[in-house]
């Protein structure tokens, strides 16, 4: 019985090791891969801000082949012509899952292409592929080039506010933004009660003023801020209408500024550039300092909530950037 026992025991073995060896050959295993193939449904893409929501160019895509199915990661890789895709000169975008074509309209591709550095006032020759990948441990493949011709468009564009609160002068006014160049441009400034106007330019050849009702004309008058203090003004010039209305203000107050002893605001001053950013030159002694807004503590910015310390006496330039919220954000102290 013993004799029988161990055959049938080293039978049971063998037909394990031939069972593992056969589940061996079977399992898939990734090759070097073979990159997929790109077509753009263009060769030059000239823009300008009439294409914002346009579609300008669609890329079509097959996937890479690492012999087996998997779950395969396209990126669009996007670098200016003789750059040969170098990391810093390159720019990237994942393309979801199972998805096959690519479209872009105006604005999301001179974004793009902006990202590149690449020049506003003439062509510029772009080189695109597909860079498939699986895993770490798997070398990336890559698609064949797609060459275009492109020229984007200068996006951000400003007016001016020239007026009383700073002496009439469009050289050193204050401005509003237009993020995206469609023509609308909006900014905080802080009014002292009295009248200006909107230039397109930092000079008088063509001033904006007050035609009535909330309108705007070339011909108009002086545009009153109604009253002193923080207004956010919008300026549209599709239509030629404008709006003001108190804005939200930041300012410093605590015991490291002088003559504040947390009682007493310096207000900081808004930078109209789309970046929720506020700035300001002041001398500080050792001490401390919060940020808050609308010199009220039911909104304020510390140190991760606790009061920002000043060790060293002198002039700093302090830089608060906001949140998407309005309420939280994060700043720079620098001693200049």
């Amino acid at each position: 019985m013993k004799s029988i026992f161990f055959k049938s025991l080293a039978f049971s073995f063998i037909a394990l090791s031939l069972w593992s060896c056969k589940k061996d050959e079977t399992r898939a295993i990734a090759n070097a891969g073979t990159g997929g193939s790109l077509k753009s449904s263009a060769t030059s893409v000239v823009l300008d801000k009439s294409m914002l929501t346009t579609n300008v160019i669609t890329f079509t895509l097959t996937n890479a082949n690492f012999g087996y199915q998997a779950a395969v990661t396209n990126t669009l890789q996007l670098s200016p012509k003789g750059a040969n895709f170098a990391a810093d000169k390159t720019k990237e975008v994942i393309i979801d899952a199972n998805v096959t074509t690519k479209s872009y309209n105006g604005l999301d591709f001179n974004n793009l292409l902006l990202s590149l550095n690449l020049s506003t006032a003439v062509n510029s020759d772009v080189e695109i592929r597909v860079k498939a990948a699986i895993s770490n441990a798997v070398a990336p493949v890559y698609s064949n080039v797609v060459s275009i011709s492109a020229k984007p468009f200068p996006l951000t564009s400003w007016v001016y506010v020239p007026g009383a609160y700073q002496g009439w002068n469009p050289a050193t006014a204050d401005s509003l933004v237009s993020i995206t160049g469609n023509g609308i441009y909006t900014g905080i400034i802080k009014f002292d009660g009295g009248n200006f106007k909107v230039t397109p330019a930092k000079k008088w050849d063509l001033a904006y003023g007050d035609a009535g009702g909330g309108k705007l004309s070339t011909s108009g008058g002086d545009i009153s801020s109604v009253s002193a203090g923080f207004k956010l003004l919008t300026v549209d010039l599709n239509t030629n209408v404008y709006t003001i209305a108190n804005a939200d203000y930041w300012s410093i107050i605590g015991n490291a500024i002088p003559g504040s002893n947390w009682s007493v605001d310096t207000d900081l001053s808004p930078v109209n550039d789309g970046k929720n950013t506020w700035i300001g030159t002041v001398a500080l002694t050792p001490g401390a300092f919060k940020f808050r807004r609308n010199h009220d503590w039911g909104t304020n910015i510390g140190d991760n909530g606790a009061d920002i310390n000043v060790t060293v006496a002198g002039t700093y330039k302090l830089t608060l950037t906001l949140n998407a919220d309005g309420k939280t954000g994060a700043y720079t102290m620098v001693k200049i």
